[in-house]
């Protein structure tokens, strides 16, 4: 189970940081995304690190901005979110898979284990 949290009400140009902890599963092995989803709109990719940690992907929205990394001692994964902008507001979603290859990465189909999901609203 993956439980995502951290999220909130913040004002444009704060920061945030997200957390997606999990219980019964060993995140070092799993590939880790991060994807929001605004009502009407379908989930979108915002951002994903390998199981080593070595290789980090980023939307193009967020490039810049967001930071992913994992703790895997503490079997987390964080979302470090600066400079925030209203279009940032969504449901913040953590997703897990161990056979992620490269080039899915990005599309929400690739995973198969996902958290509830955190409200992160930005107001300008």
């Amino acid at each position: 189970q993956l439980q995502a949290s951290g999220g909130g009400l913040v004002q444009a140009g704060d920061s945030l940081r997200l957390s997606c902890a999990a219980s019964g599963r060993t995140l070092s092995s799993y590939t880790m995304g991060w994807f929001r989803q605004v009502p009407g709109k379908e989930r979108e990719f915002v951002a994903a690190i390998r199981r080593s940690g070595g290789s980090t992907y980023y939307g193009d929205s967020v490039k810049g901005r967001f930071t992913i990394s994992r703790d895997n001692a503490k079997n987390t994964v964080y979302l470090q979110m600066n400079s925030l902008k209203p279009l940032d507001t969504a449901v913040y979603y953590c997703a897990a898979d161990q056979q992620v290859i490269l080039s899915a990465i990005y599309y929400e189909r690739s995973y198969d284990y996902w958290g509830q999901g955190t409200q992160v609203t930005v107001s300008s």
